[in-house]
């Protein structure tokens, strides 16, 4: 079983916003398979921090409009 991470993204609506640009042509700019964008977008793989700028840049947005980390109560 796959443990999903607590980093949620927005990038299956970016890729829509985005002239409904495919998993594959994402992966393609990135340079990575369309299987990792999948498990990034189902949220059960988080990517570095290299690739999460990478991911930001192809949609022109700061990194945060594409990935959240959820605040833990208390903080």
């Amino acid at each position: 079983m796959v443990k999903s991470t607590r980093v949620t993204n927005r990038i299956r609506t970016l890729r829509f916003a985005h002239g409904e640009m495919t998993q594959a042509e994402l992966a393609e700019r990135i340079g990575v398979t369309r299987q990792t964008v999948i498990a990034i977008e189902q949220s059960r793989y988080s990517p570095s921090l290299e690739m999460a700028f990478r991911i930001a840049q192809v949609f022109g947005v700061p990194l945060d409009d594409v990935f959240q980390y959820p605040e833990s109560p208390g903080e």
